[in-house]
């Protein structure tokens, strides 16, 4: 369906959980979030219809997302469910990528395509700190089983973080060199309650031409834009909600654990799903679609994002 602009709506970001078994952050507040009544959240047989809505409305691509989606105990069900519904022609997962060790084999025969893992630092110390406590063994691990259990395609997410990372893009940008994967950079973004790392932390995408000039253009793919290595697998992609913009070539729309559609991501604006039966949510889907604003306000240390929530609430 086409929004006011002419944009494809295509891409529905469903958040399953918005729990997480780590507290990153630039995402998570320190002493984790307050828990929602069950009966606040959508449940399993709502979040299908919502796909089933979706799909009607011309969606064709489903990403899921949390806080942490496999901490969802139902999360094979709700995405081979997610999979059988007729008019969605790919289903992805964002995961940390922690509990992806048991996981990966079972999303993939659940019908799950391709999986994104977060990874910001490849040292054990600086991982553990920027998630307070979790283990960078068992992210590798999950990039381990992720490769082993055959998706399409596999990317590895890095925000990148002035005076934490920026040492590191040329090894993280490695990785494309030793596995068949996608390493995406993505800038900070100031969300409404993410913490603040200091006036030098945000870091244009820039930084990544800068550190690896041997990079040669390799066209672009949704919000990325994708560069590669010499002999390199995979592609390095930079994404810039900061520095430029992407609003004009947004297809997505968002869905909350909590029933709460959003057209983008850095406006408080939302509608109520939960509740609704498969048409009328249909019904929100394509006003929500219809009134998609053209672009967000600018993002900068001293303009945090109105979106109104965290994104571990929204979905990643």
């Amino acid at each position: 369906m086409l929004d006011g602009y002419g944009r494809n709506i295509n891409y529905l970001r469903l958040s399953v959980t918005d729990r997480c078994n780590l507290r990153c952050k630039y995402c998570m507040p320190a002493d984790g979030i307050c828990k929602k009544q069950p009966d606040e959240l959508l449940t399993e047989d709502e979040m299908i219809t919502a796909v089933r809505a979706a799909a009607s409305v011309g969606i064709t691509k489903l990403r899921i997302t949390g806080g942490e989606p496999l901490l969802k105990k139902n999360i094979l069900s709700l995405c081979r469910r997610a999979a059988a519904v007729g008019g969605i022609r790919e289903v992805c997962i964002t995961t940390n990528g922690v509990l992806l060790d048991a996981l990966a084999r079972p999303l993939r025969e659940a019908g799950v395509r391709r999986v994104n893992l977060s990874i910001d630092t490849l040292d054990a110390e600086k991982y553990r700190g920027i998630t307070r406590g979790g283990k960078l063994e068992d992210a590798l691990r999950g990039l381990h089983a992720a490769l082993e259990a055959g998706f399409e395609r596999v990317k590895l997410n890095a925000v990148l973080i002035g005076g934490f990372n920026d040492c590191e893009i040329g090894d993280l940008a490695a990785l494309t060199r030793q596995y068949p994967v996608d390493v995406r950079f993505i800038e900070l973004m100031p969300m409404p309650d993410s913490e603040i790392f200091g006036e030098n932390a945000y870091l244009s995408c820039d930084a990544v031409l800068q550190a690896l000039p041997e990079l040669l253009p390799n066209g672009a793919s949704g919000v990325a834009q994708l560069y590669r290595l010499p002999d390199a697998l995979g592609d390095v992609g930079l994404i810039r909600p900061v520095s430029a913009l992407f609003c004009a070539s947004c297809s997505r729309l968002r869905l909350t654990a909590d029933g709460k559609l959003k057209a983008c991501l850095h406006s408080p604006d939302e509608r109520a799903l939960k509740g609704l039966s498969q048409e009328e949510m249909a019904q929100q889907m394509r006003l929500c679609i219809a009134h998609k604003p053209a672009c967000h306000a600018v993002l900068s240390a001293e303009h945090r994002s109105q979106a109104g929530r965290g994104m571990y609430q929204i979905g990643g």
